[in-house]
């Protein structure tokens, strides 16, 4: 959608939504690279539109893709000094890192501690009942 060649293309898609298409009907592919190695996320993050950047993370607009310069969207916000855009990036990337995070059981040995709880994770207790009849926490 960002990355039409002629005005002509544009009032067909302006056409086309105003009638009721979703934007996917139209073939739009939120991940789709310029020659430049641009995302239409990058557009987005370039003129600081946020509306434009929460469309594209809805229809799963990658957020790590890098443009020929090796910048992602994040890396233009901030150069462009579009410091609210730059923040609202960095909170989508943080939250989808952490929705990535697996749970205790399924992580990484490089992301769990040496007493096998991973970073940032509460330690559970392992209660037990102990010969004097007091509770026992096995940490």
């Amino acid at each position: 959608m960002f990355l039409l060649d002629s005005d002509s293309q544009l009032d067909c898609l302006s056409n086309l939504l105003e009638a009721g298409c979703a934007v996917n009907s139209t073939g739009a592919d939120a991940n789709q690279q310029d020659s430049s190695g641009e995302t239409p996320i990058h557009k987005a993050a370039r003129v600081g539109s946020r509306e434009c950047i929460s469309v594209l993370i809805a229809s799963d607009a990658q957020l790590e893709t890098c443009n020929n310069d090796g910048k992602t969207a994040e890396d233009l916000a901030w150069s462009y000094g579009y410091l609210e855009c730059a923040k609202f990036l960095n909170t989508l990337r943080m939250n989808r890192h952490l929705k990535r995070s697996a749970p205790a059981e399924h992580v990484a040995p490089e992301t769990a501690s040496a007493s096998g709880t991973v970073v940032g994770q509460k330690r559970t207790c392992d209660v037990g009942v102990v010969r004097d009849g007091k509770r026992a926490c096995d940490w």
